[in-house]
C-alpha cells in the first residue's frame, strides 16, 4: 500500500510541475530599421550564450536571456522561399548541443508575390 501511496504522489507532482520548456514561443513582426523595413524575430532564451538560429542561418541577437534580432527584409527573403509563411527558429546550446526549434508564423503577405493589375472594378450597392 505504502509504494502505491509513493506511486501515487509522484505522479500528482509530475502533473502539477510546469513544463520544460515554459518559455513562449518566439515571435515575428514586421519593424522599420534604418531607412529599410526588418522582420524582427524575439524571444527567450535560458542563457545568453545559446545561438540563436533562424532558417538555418545564425544570427546575432541582441539581449541575454530576452533577446530579439533585425533581419532585413533581402536577408529574410534569401533564407525563406516565396510565399513562406513560417521561419524556423532554432535555439542551440553551444555547450550540449541540445537545440529546440518552433516553427514562427510571418506577417500575412510578407513573403507572398505581387500580382500586376491592368484594370481593377470596384462596384458598389
Amino acid at each position: 500500500m505504502r509504494a502505491a501511496s509513493q506511486f501515487l504522489i509522484a505522479g500528482v507532482l509530475l502533473a502539477l510541475s510546469p513544463p520544460i520548456s515554459a518559455a513562449p514561443a518566439p515571435e515575428a513582426r514586421l519593424v522599420h530599421c534604418g531607412g529599410h523595413d526588418c522582420l524582427r524575430v524575439s524571444g527567450q532564451r535560458e542563457d545568453a550564450r545559446v545561438l540563436v538560429i533562424v532558417n538555418g542561418h545564425e544570427t546575432s541577437p541582441r539581449g541575454a536571456r530576452k533577446w530579439r534580432v533585425d533581419l532585413p527584409l533581402d536577408t529574410v527573403r534569401r533564407l525563406a522561399p516565396l510565399h513562406a509563411r513560417t521561419v524556423e527558429v532554432t535555439l542551440r546550446d553551444p555547450d550540449t548541443g541540445d537545440e529546440t526549434s518552433a516553427s514562427v508564423r510571418l506577417p500575412i503577405g510578407l513573403l507572398g508575390g505581387t500580382t500586376r493589375l491592368t484594370a481593377l472594378e470596384v462596384t458598389g450597392s
